[in-house]
């Protein structure tokens, strides 16, 4: 079966104090659901459209728990802290077979 992946750039981030209280609460439940990161941050080198901002990619063991993941009501609660100050493209992706 083929892994699910959160693909998540931040476009923009005005308050890191935000950020570091949305990762200090979200982090424990993406872990608690088996999901790893992969990328959590770090060097970000743009390129053609990119943006060189935060980059997030977390792996969990399919598509449905990636899925399930983003939508329980924990995350959810976590990423409402994020409201006005962080704009994210975020995408749950099917990993290759």
């Amino acid at each position: 079966m083929a892994k699910g992946y959160w693909v998540v750039t931040y476009r923009w981030v005005t308050d890191t104090d935000a950020l570091a209280r949305y990762g200090a609460q979200a982090a424990p439940v993406v872990l608690e659901a088996g999901g790893r990161f992969v990328i959590r941050g770090g060097k970000v080198t743009a390129r053609e459209h990119g943006v060189a901002e935060r980059t997030v990619v977390v792996e969990f063991a399919d598509y449905d728990v990636a899925v399930a993941t983003y939508e329980s009501q924990a995350y959810q609660d976590a990423v409402r802290i994020l409201d006005g100050v962080a704009e994210r493209d975020f995408r749950i992706v099917e990993g290759a077979a």
